[in-house]
This record gives C-alpha cells, structure tokens and sequence, in this order.
C-alpha cells in the first residue's frame, strides 16, 4: 500500500478488525444494528470507542458537553490549530455497520498509523465521533455537529423529548457524558479547525456502478422539506357515489404521483423527490379518508433546479385540488441550502487518489452530512466509499475489503497532503 510521495501505511488487518467489532455491538436477531442516540448499543460503542482510543492509542479522550466524543494527541510544531478527522458511530434502526462507523474507525487508523510512524506533523491531530448524527426519537439529526457549529443551542436542545418513553435530551446527554445547560461551550469558533476531513459510505451506487472504490465530494445536497394536508370530506364507503367523494388519500396519491414525475423532468439529474410519510384520518376501513398528512423531501445543490421543482410541484397540486375538490394546506419545515466542500481538500484527494492509481472523481452528497455543518466553521471536505448495490440504512449495507483499505490510504495521504499546505 505504500506509494511514492508518503512511505507510510495503513493496516488493512487492524481496520478491518476493528471494523467487525464495532459492528457486534448493537446487533439484533435481525441482522441489522440498532445504536440509535442514547440507546444501549449507543452507550456500548461509545465505552468501546473511549477504551479503543485510550488503551490501544494512548489518546488523551474528553466528552464535550454536547456528547461529541473527542480523542487527541498534540504533537505539532508551533501550530495550534488542529486537522480533525471523523464521523460518527449511531446507526438507523436495524442499520448497517458502514455508515458513520467506517469514519470513525478511519479516523483510529490514521490517528494509530501516525503514532506508530513517528511522522512530526505541522497540525495537531483530532479525531471525533459525533453524537446523533442519525435521525433519533428526539428528532434531531446531525445533533452534534450542529452545535458544534452554532446551528442548536441551549434554548433548542431543552425542548427535545424522546417521542417514545418522553426522556428530556437532556437527561440522555447527561447520562452520555455531557451537560446540555454548557452546551455553548462547545461550539467551535470561527478558523479555530485549520481543516475537518470526513470518510463516508456513498450511500448510493454510483461508484458501484463506474467500479471504482473511492470519490472526492464536492458538495452536500440542500434539503427541503415540506408538509402537505389534504382537507377532503369523510363519508361512508359504501353508500358515497364516485361522483359525491372527496376522496382525500386519492388526491394525495395524484400528489405523490407528481412529486415522482419530478425526477422525470427534464435536465433533472441529481435531484430527488420523494413523500416518506402519510397519515390517513379516520384510516378506517368502511370511511373514506377525510384528511392526509404527508411530507415531502426534496434535494439537490442546485438552488434553480429546487425552484422549478417546486414551480412544477405547486402547479399540479393546484390542479389537483380543482378537480377533486379538495383544499390543499403546505407548510415548509426545512430549506437548508447546499454546502459546498472546499476545494482545498478536494483537490489533497483528488491528489491522493492519484498516487494510488485510482482516477478523479467528484460526487455530489445526496445525504446529509456531518460535513455539512463543520463547512460552517472551517474547511470541510469528504471521501466517498464504494457501497456494494448502493444498499445503506439496513443490513445488506456493504463496502469491500478491498474499498475500505484503499479508502483509508487515501485519507491518510489526504491528510498528509493537507497537513503541509494549511496555515
């Protein structure tokens, strides 16, 4: 694995041990992993990352106030401002052992494979696993990163409550470890990260398809989310003639039939359009449903393309609710705008994926990311890792042997790369 520019390694037996590890904690009769926010399998990664990183690493490890868990070993040369590697460990509900997780353990292998090769770097190195990244039943994703960055305060943080056994966030930061009333104290000031490089699943089958192990990111989807009611009029199913029905589920169906032609415009490529949720009122066999609730989740980086979207979108449904007669209610609850990484570390991949003889690839992020928010306060960039059929969120989640190596030489000749050009 070794190349030209950087005499120095990885070890594929280590990481990919680590990785099988990691992935038995949380595991369910199912085959899948459940390390949802303050869950067990949340608590027990974390335990096992701390022991990781102290035991075998010899990192000073702090667990700041919003939970985040941090390992580091200063070891520069007059430069104060850290390179920080990461991602991190919670899963979806019967998730796959890859995302969020092979970040992390990345992260342990560069930090490890410096340590052992007495490299003196410019920049301390940091690395982090991050708190809730995944959506949880406090409902707040991306939860650590986000107040890293000054997007979540304390006056947010103190009215979120597991929907389902009604624990304050901030019971469960503090049985983590942290202290939502400091939660200030946490955020990152502006330049204070000379850079945050983060490894990822793609998530999707680009790579799977172009065979290719490993892509540079460019930039992180906009997310816009909205919630659509449909008012129609319940009535008996089976005295209501078809031409007296206000039929509200058939009206969201035409809606969710035009949010899908979306995708089929033209010149619409790396967008997505998708409806996630409905909720049908009485949702009684013998009623015609009188209201549906449903969401919409809309992405991509390109503002113009989200705007004739939602010109399109807005188009049908007001034709759809003239001949069904229905009343059409929307209210947005998310318009977060696209996040370019920097082109800085773009550019230390792309560099490094050349040394391995892998050719340039840049991908747009069509989820969601730690990145995203870190973007905020310093230069932020990502890798993408082959996933095998493009599978995530579930238990077929799966990268090669082959792919996750590569992936972390490639991080770690990244990071090399960018140790020596950052101030």
């Amino acid at each position: 694995m070794a190349n030209l520019k950087f005499p120095v390694s990885i070890n594929p037996d280590r990481i990919l041990r680590r990785l099988s590890d990691l992935a038995q904690i949380g595991r369910n009769t199912a085959g899948g992993i459940d390390r949802q926010l303050a869950s067990p399998g949340d608590t027990e990664a974390r335990a096992w990352l701390m022991n990781c990183w102290t035991a075998e690493l010899g990192l000073e490890v702090y667990i700041d106030p919003i939970a985040n868990i941090w390992g580091g070993l200063p070891n520069g040369s007059g430069k104060t401002n850290p390179i920080v590697v990461g991602s991190h460990h919670d899963t979806v509900p019967n998730g796959g052992m890859f995302d969020g997780a092979l970040g992390v353990i990345v992260a342990t292998e560069l930090m490890q494979t410096i340590r052992e090769s007495k490299l003196a770097m410019r920049h301390p190195l940091q690395i982090v696993s991050f708190t809730g990244e995944e959506a949880n039943p406090f409902a707040v994703s991306t939860l650590g990163s986000k107040v890293l960055s000054g997007r979540l305060g304390v006056s947010d943080l103190v009215k979120a409550c597991n929907i389902d056994t009604g624990e304050s966030l901030e019971s469960a930061i503090s049985r983590l470890g942290g202290n939502i009333k400091k939660a200030g104290e946490a955020e990152l000031a502006p330049d204070s990260v000379a850079a945050f490089l983060e490894c990822h699943i793609e998530q999707g089958r680009r790579l799977y398809d172009l065979n290719l192990p490993v892509a540079s990111v460019s930039c992180i989807t906009g997310i816009y989310r909205e919630v659509i009611t449909v008012f129609g009029e319940a009535n008996h199913a089976g005295t209501t003639k078809v031409e007296d029905r206000r039929d509200a589920l058939n009206a969201a169906s035409e809606i969710c039939l035009a949010v899908e032609q979306i995708m089929r415009l033209p010149n619409m490529d790396n967008l997505s359009a998708t409806v996630g949720r409905i909720d049908t009122v009485p949702n009684a066999s013998n009623i015609i449903p009188g209201m549906v609730t449903m969401t919409l989740d809309l992405r991509t980086a390109e503002p113009e393309k989200k705007e004739r979207a939602l010109r399109y979108l807005t188009e049908a449904i007001e034709k759809i609710s003239s001949q069904r007669q229905v009343q059409i209610e929307r209210t947005v609850n998310l318009d977060q705008p696209e996040m370019p990484m920097n082109p800085m570390i773009t550019a230390a991949f792309d560099e490094a994926m050349e040394l391995l003889g892998e050719p340039k690839i840049s991908l747009v992020s069509m989820a969601g990311h730690d990145a995203a928010h870190l973007a905020r306060v310093t230069k932020a960039g990502m890798l993408f890792v082959q996933s095998i059929g493009g599978f995530s969120h579930c238990p077929q989640e799966m990268t090669g042997e082959q792919e996750v190596v590569r992936a972390a030489q490639v991080m770690l000749d990244a990071l090399l790369i960018l140790d020596g050009r950052l101030e």
